[in-house]
């Protein structure tokens, strides 16, 4: 048998088991946490080694006697023929290299997607990034937005990359991480699958901000965003907080069929200081906050049209003060005769950001810790 076929088998059983790995019970861990201690890691990301594990331990020998059993024993040969093996070859190769290679009807990057810059301050405190797109455009408005930062003595920054479509520009993603990285840092390299040279891109300048450094991600964050969190992590000790991210920091090219069909392929790799990778494991947040995808998807939206302050700060009820005293007054029965009056039913709960509301308590008791552990003077 030739060792074409060997491949052909392996894609066949990775699909032909993982149904069946997928229904039994994962096995218990002695030594993990409750269930409510952690939310799950996304499924596409927690089932793959498994149902690779049993095909990745056969032998060469192996592989070729279930092949000649699977076509000498399987109730319908049809689906063993040439054709099919091909079919479960080139399913089970793009299974297995996932996020790495797809195939599309269309080109997905025929227009590249743009998103809008915002900054504010929180709290009078707190400067607040939504970054956008890593256009050149908008690595201008983070330096207008760093510099008024500073001239406010914002000790603090929250770069919110949730809303930074996927993009493979590695020399806008150095600039992101050139801002806040100190010089002569390496920031990551590139590794091409065609290319021996390595492009490594470093620091230049100073950073235009020093402080604590929150960065917020989801699991729709892929890319430029997920280099430039990982290296905010490496260099600035930026706390990573939102969920895993999808592990798609590689540069892809569009290879065409002739049907028109495209094969997707990843050609070049992000990788490190330290020589670790992002894809495909994508980047795992130091402190996890699981959102489901419509709200994360209205809180972007809210954000973006009116800013972030109403989906962080909560709002308090009316209560007696001096003034309503003055004033003859009752802030606390006027609400409760409007409730009344709206037939008992409550408002609606307000929108609220939950990620961004754990990077700003993360914030708050940073600072409060170094207030008391400042020394006296």
């Amino acid at each position: 048998m030739t060792s074409s076929v060997v491949p052909a088998l392996a894609a066949l059983l990775f699909a032909s088991t993982a149904p069946l790995l997928a229904q039994a019970p994962p096995a218990p861990k002695p030594d993990a946490p409750p269930a409510d201690t952690k939310p799950a890691e996304p499924a596409e990301k927690a089932a793959a080694p498994a149902g690779n594990a049993l095909v990745d331990s056969l032998t060469e020998a192996e592989l070729d006697e279930v092949i000649t059993l699977l076509k000498n024993n399987f109730i319908k040969p049809e689906a063993l023929s040439d054709k099919e093996l091909k079919r479960a070859t080139v399913q089970g190769a793009l299974a297995r290299l996932a996020p790495g290679a797809a195939l599309a009807q269309a080109p997905a990057g025929a227009a590249a997607e743009s998103s809008p810059f915002r900054s504010e301050i929180l709290d009078g405190r707190i400067g607040y990034v939504r970054l956008g797109s890593t256009s050149a455009a908008n690595v201008g408005e983070l330096d207008s937005a760093l510099a008024k930062f500073a001239e406010k003595a914002c000790g603090a920054v929250v770069l919110d990359l949730r809303a930074t479509p996927s993009s493979s520009d590695f020399e806008q993603m150095a600039e992101v991480c050139r801002r806040f990285a100190p010089k002569g840092k390496v920031l990551f390299t590139v590794r091409k699958s065609n290319v021996k040279q390595e492009q490594v891109l470093t620091s230049k300048e100073e950073p235009k901000f020093r402080g604590i450094i929150v960065v917020l991600v989801d699991r729709n964050t892929a890319g430029n965003a997920e280099v430039i969190a990982a290296v905010l992590r490496t260099h600035s000790t930026a706390m990573i907080i939102g969920q895993q991210t999808k592990g798609e920091a590689v540069e892809f090219t569009e290879l065409p069929l002739a049907s028109g069909k495209l094969l997707r392929v990843a050609v070049a790799e992000v990788a490190l200081p330290d020589k670790s990778g992002v894809f495909p494991g994508g980047v795992k947040p130091d402190v996890i906050v699981d959102v489901p995808q419509e709200t994360a998807e209205a809180v972007l939206k809210q954000g973006l049209e009116k800013g972030v302050t109403d989906l962080v700060f909560e709002t308090e009820r009316p209560r007696m003060n001096e003034a309503s005293l003055v004033s003859g007054a009752n802030p606390e029965f006027d609400a409760a005769h409007a409730l009344q009056k709206s037939k008992g039913e409550r408002p609606k709960a307000p929108l609220r950001d939950a990620i961004l509301q754990r990077a700003v308590d993360f914030i708050t008791t940073v600072k409060l810790y170094q207030q008391k552990t400042k020394p006296a003077k």
